[in-house]
């Protein structure tokens, strides 16, 4: 039997901090208490004094780029990125090459992911025009839920179809997870700039081409949609103030039927960074103003944004050099995000609490994630424990992702995780991630 034993850690869950002891054996979390006696000489102990005890981050948004798109990433080397950050679950999306658009593609993913990744997983079904027979296939208690992308981004997957966007809205008992940006605006916008800047288009204007009309035109209808069919959405990176007034915070998340999420560039950078960071921070939709971002704080503390995410989407640095229009978008994040929250905690822009709460708790329960996201007896223990006062700097000797690259290059972090477990199995320790490939297909309650 594998048994550790977390000792002197400041445990959070649920909205509380406490200190106290964490037993783990085999794969769960067995016992939760002040203090724990050792039972058994092969006990390992873990003393965590002085560090906080947090459930695995669970990511609901992430794109690991296998099968077909393998030189940016792949399952193994972003997952074990993942892990080394404290995400020990992820949602991965459709738009590999091929996309994940029949049951059979979808189902090659998880093959792939049962033999190679470090973190627990799931994948999205995707959406097109033409494939409502196969999304309504998708079985509910082994699939996170569908994907939809209403403004194109990587891939070609595009829906729009507005009978068809009705037709999965009112048959599919699904969550629904929507990428919202109208293609009409981006294309009158990008047209425009064009004419001004011929092929030279600057990425200081990436925000004003998916600017916050683009964004708001889409998700303000996809929302009412929703509410018209009763369907469940889920709508992923918000970047807008404007689109703050769509969402609530009137009732309890268990009862949302439409839920929000942000991601980390959209909370850490401004369109001014465009200046020193250019294509690195190109993504879509776009990075925005310091007041979008202000604004999308103020909706991730009084709870009417109710998940963080990475949107996690690696490019090759050659890639992203290229120039604007045909730098693609997107970067990888999953290694950082953890702790470029807790840097937001040490600003005091967002509590410890409220981290596991957005990062841990909602996901589970945003997606109905069985046994996962919370520190309790029964639980499977996917736990991380974070030393809010351990500065690391981030630099290409230490970054995981395959592409090699972090926009986060240079900066000093003043937290830095110290241990991951992913199903009671020590993956990271000593700032190295040990090969044990133990992530589980997640499971819904559904």
């Amino acid at each position: 039997m594998n048994r550790v034993l977390i000792r002197n850690a400041k445990i959070v869950n649920e909205g509380i901090i406490f200190e106290g002891d964490v037993l783990i054996e085999d794969e769960l979390i067995v016992e939760i208490a002040d203090s724990i006696s050792v039972k058994s000489s092969t006990t390992k102990i873990i003393d965590a004094e002085g560090s906080f005890l947090i459930p695995g981050a669970i990511d609901d948004q992430v794109l690991f780029r296998e099968p077909g798109l393998t030189h940016k990433g792949d399952i193994a080397s972003e997952s074990r990125a993942a892990v080394a950050g404290g995400i020990t679950s992820f949602i991965e999306q459709p738009n590999t090459i091929p996309n994940a658009i029949t049951q059979e593609i979808l189902e090659q993913k998880y093959q792939i992911a049962s033999q190679d990744s470090y973190a627990n997983y799931s994948f999205m079904m995707g959406v097109t025009n033409n494939n409502l027979e196969e999304v309504l296939k998708t079985n509910p208690k082994n699939v996170a839920g569908i994907k939809i992308f209403l403004g194109s981004s990587t891939g070609n997957m595009l829906v729009d179809n507005e009978t068809v966007l009705e037709k999965i809205f009112s048959a599919t008992p699904m969550l629904i997870a929507v990428h919202c940006e109208d293609e009409q605006t981006i294309h009158d916008n990008l047209e425009e700039y064009k004419n001004q800047f011929g092929e030279n288009v600057p990425i200081q204007v990436h925000h004003l081409i998916r600017s916050t009309t683009a964004c708001y035109l889409s998700s303000s209808k996809i929302v009412a949609l929703a509410k018209k069919t009763g369907a469940r959405l889920h709508v992923f990176h918000l970047s807008t103030a404007r689109e703050m007034e769509l969402f609530s915070n009137k009732v309890p998340l268990k009862d949302k039927k439409i839920t929000a999420e942000v991601c980390i560039h959209h909370l850490w950078f401004t369109n001014e960074d465009y200046d020193t960071k250019g294509n690195l921070i190109k993504w879509n939709p776009a990075i925005k103003t310091a007041e979008d971002r202000k604004a999308l704080w103020e909706a991730l503390n009084d709870d009417r944004i109710d998940v963080i995410a990475t949107d996690h989407a690696p490019h090759t640095l050659a890639e992203k050099k290229q120039s604007y229009l045909k730098a693609p978008a997107g970067g990888p994040l999953v290694q950082h995000a953890v702790v470029a929250m807790f840097e937001a905690f040490h600003q005091g822009k967002i509590s410890v609490e409220k981290i596991v709460e957005k990062m841990a708790h909602n996901p589970a329960i945003v997606f109905k994630i069985e046994k996962r996201g919370f520190i309790k007896v029964g639980f499977y223990a996917d736990l991380v424990i974070v030393n809010p006062g351990l500065p690391w700097s981030v630099s290409k000797e230490n970054i995981l992702y395959k592409c090699g690259w972090s926009p986060f290059e240079g900066f000093t972090f003043k937290s830095r995780i110290t241990h991951t477990f992913v199903n009671g199995q020590l993956v990271y320790n000593n700032f190295k991630v040990k090969e044990i490939r133990c992530g589980k297909r997640l499971l819904f309650d559904r």
